[in-house]
């Protein structure tokens, strides 16, 4: 089985009825899954909000307390994509603890895999700011306890969502313990404008962070090569004791905010090769985090191949 972290508080965090990070995002996935009988062959997360000395690990005190004041008057935007309802403090906190509350559980055996469908999404939110809809960083704060707590020190994290992962990469742009690959659309502009492949890390991080910055129009199967190329390379250069996932669903073709052409289908070959690297590194370790993904029937669709995906590797 896979253990699945959800909840209805995640549909608290209220950007607004057309703001594309919408509650309705994980409305359509459930729904999916439910529909499917995938939830059902999952066992469900235990988790809870994360606590602020942990979050101030990642994040500065001034980024913490902008969402906390923004939140406490009403709401606002602290980035102009970036929206904070009153209830988006909490749920944001409760989206990292369910994140480290799946690396917990696969540390310890409870299961090899995890999926955390939570919102609001992480990897653009770096060490003191909050942007690209992203309020604290997930995947990063999900590494650092498997770091800090865990005293792991060799974590994979893959980015497959359509934006480059500037968040994260800012997080451990020093940091050999962490090998950040991120994988996505890049040039005229395209949001949010970094993630050139000449970034590969600085100091003690050197050659820790891998991006694949792609052009509009790649193949179906280009991109597939190059990610297992990417892949391959980062895992035999680590050889991670945990694989995390940044899984971004908008690089599929129906995507109204970033489309690289990808289908529903081309999930599963991507999940795939990320589990074979973990059997082979990782004892099969792997916690996917839901980013990105707009579209809701491509977004529902592609998340349950996902998780079936992942469930099939996990009898």
């Amino acid at each position: 089985m896979t253990l699945l972290y959800s909840d209805p508080i995640f549909l608290q965090h209220d950007t607004g009825p057309h703001h594309p990070e919408r509650p309705d995002r994980l409305r359509a996935i459930a729904k999916k899954l439910g529909q499917s009988g995938l939830a059902s062959q999952c066992q469900t997360g235990a988790f809870d909000a994360l606590g602020e000395e942990a979050i101030l690990d990642v994040h500065s005190p001034r980024m913490l307390r902008d969402i906390e004041e923004t939140a406490a008057a009403g709401g606002g935007r602290v980035d102009p994509d970036t929206v904070v309802s009153p209830a988006s403090p909490g749920v944001a906190r409760r989206a990292a603890g369910a994140a480290v509350a799946a690396v917990e559980a696969v540390l310890s055996n409870e299961d090899k895999s995890a999926l955390c469908l939570i919102r609001p999404p992480g990897h653009h939110a770096t060490p003191t700011e909050c942007m690209g809809f992203c309020l604290f960083n997930n995947v990063a704060l999900a590494a650092r306890h498997a770091i800090d707590i865990r005293q792991l020190n060799r974590i994979l994290i893959v980015d497959w969502d359509v934006h480059h992962g500037n968040g994260t990469q800012d997080i451990f742009y020093e940091d050999p313990r962490v090998m950040f690959v991120s994988i996505h659309r890049y040039g005229d502009g395209f949001y949010p404008g970094t993630g050139a492949a000449e970034e590969t890390g600085r100091g003690h991080g050197l050659g820790y962070t891998k991006n694949v910055p792609l052009h509009l129009g790649i193949s179906r199967k280009e991109y597939g090569d190059i990610f297992t190329s990417a892949l391959e390379h980062a895992a035999d250069k680590t050889r991670p004791e945990l694989i995390l996932i940044s899984a971004g669903f908008d690089a599929h073709r129906n995507d109204p905010i970033g489309s690289l052409g990808l289908e529903s289908e081309d999930f599963e070959p991507l999940t795939r090769r990320v589990l074979e690297v973990a059997d082979v590194h990782s004892r099969g370790r792997v916690v996917s985090c839901l980013e990105g993904g707009y579209n809701l029937e491509a977004l529902a669709e592609s998340v349950a191949i996902h998780l079936s995906t992942l469930l099939a590797a996990r009898p």
